[in-house]
């Protein structure tokens, strides 16, 4: 996969799978991406709800049948597979600056050598 592909891959909203091309803005933060139509329903939700109390969560597959969750699986996947090459991307750039696997690996919570066979691209 070349590298305009992956970024490609990257421009889409975490939270509606649209790309890029599809909305007005997207705005990037650590691992997620989110655009101004999911910004806009954000709003409309907490706007709504200011003054009531907020009620307990229910996970959302409670209220989606079976062929809803199955066709949400790939969106997740999609987002876990966005996150990673997010975090990728963030590693090479700490080991560009002369970041040591010691100090990569501490940040994730994991050893010098987990993180040097998960991110190095050496086997």
């Amino acid at each position: 996969m070349a590298s305009s592909d992956i970024l490609t891959e990257l421009a889409r909203c975490s939270f509606c799978s649209k790309p890029d091309t599809e909305v007005d803005k997207l705005v990037a933060g650590a691992g997620v991406h989110i655009c101004n139509e999911c910004v806009a329903l954000a709003v409309s939700i907490i706007d709504g709800s200011t003054g009531s109390p907020a009620g307990a969560r229910v996970p959302v597959w409670e209220s989606l049948a079976d062929a809803e969750m199955l066709s949400h699986i790939p969106r997740v996947a999609a987002h876990i597979d966005q996150a990673e090459a997010d975090l990728r991307s963030w590693v090479q750039e700490l080991r560009r600056r002369g970041v040591t696997w010691s100090r990569i690996g501490e940040a994730l919570g994991i050893t010098r050598q987990s993180a040097w066979e998960r991110f190095s691209g050496e086997e």
